[in-house]
């Protein structure tokens, strides 16, 4: 199955600046059979983990956030970048190579109780990702784990979320 959608993952080089291999998802996305296997492979090992929401990332992470959000049966909260949300938000900053973002979730979105799945299509240096699990705790949510349709092992990411087990990537380069 994986197989498949490895073969599906475009690499662009120097996109989008010199020296970057980018992995374009879009043909996965364009084939119904291969979005299904990869979504199915994004929320396989969290299927029995009561998520009672999915938290997707601006804006490739929405593509894969709302059918894995119907496929558990949760509902669907979207993270973008700050100004881009209607109502009351909280905000999370996180440092880039050079300088600073932030991310904005509604304060509405999720609470107590909450069980959160956080999904995005890549996790590279794990700071988007580190910055909404900081976005989902301060909502008094759980993060029960955080899934990618793939992994950039070079990159470091899982290691600077420190969350072990809970990180889990459908695709992960370099392969082995």
């Amino acid at each position: 199955m994986l197989e498949s959608l490895y073969g599906l993952v475009r690499e662009i080089p120097d996109f989008p600046k010199p020296g970057i291999l980018f992995k374009d998802i879009t043909p996965v996305l364009l084939d119904p059979r291969a979005l299904g296997e990869a979504v199915d492979a994004i929320v396989a090992p969290f299927r029995q983990g009561g998520i009672t929401k999915v938290v997707a990332v601006e804006s490739r992470g929405f593509v894969l956030g709302a059918p894995a959000a119907l496929v558990l049966n949760a509902g669907l909260v979207l993270v973008r970048k700050p100004g881009k949300l209607p109502a009351a938000t909280r905000r999370a900053e996180y440092k880039l190579e050079y300088g600073t973002d932030a991310l904005e979730v509604h304060v509405d979105a999720l609470g107590a109780g909450d069980r959160a799945l956080i999904v995005d299509d890549v996790l590279a240096t794990g700071g988007t990702a580190a910055a909404t699990a900081q976005l989902v705790e301060a909502s008094g949510a759980t993060v029960v784990g955080l899934s990618f349709l793939i992994e950039l092992t070079d990159l470091g990411g899982r290691a600077r979320l420190g969350r072990g087990d809970t990180v889990h990537a459908a695709l992960v380069y370099p392969r082995s």
